[in-house]
């Protein structure tokens, strides 16, 4: 049975959504909005994937130390837009 777009995850959507081909000839103008779009994308991306590590809860410590690191890896890659 073929997955709904509410069950892939973001950044499953993100890869589809810049590996599908563009049909314009870009500019440098265009690029760099482009270039910006896709910032934009992987930014929202990584936020909303910070707010739901931050809305899990856990009595685990093993799941905690999990989360703690996916989460001080997803802050790296924000401050690195």
């Amino acid at each position: 049975m073929a997955r709904g777009w509410e069950s892939k995850s973001v950044e499953e959507q993100v890869e589809q959504r810049s590996a599908e081909p563009s049909t314009k000839v870009k500019t440098g103008q265009d690029a760099a909005d482009a270039a910006k779009a896709t910032r934009t994308l992987e930014r929202e991306a990584l936020e909303i994937q910070r707010e739901r590590i931050l809305d899990e809860r856990t009595s685990s410590p093993i799941r905690r130390k999990a989360l703690q690191a996916a989460l001080k890896e997803i802050e790296a890659k924000l401050a690195a837009l």
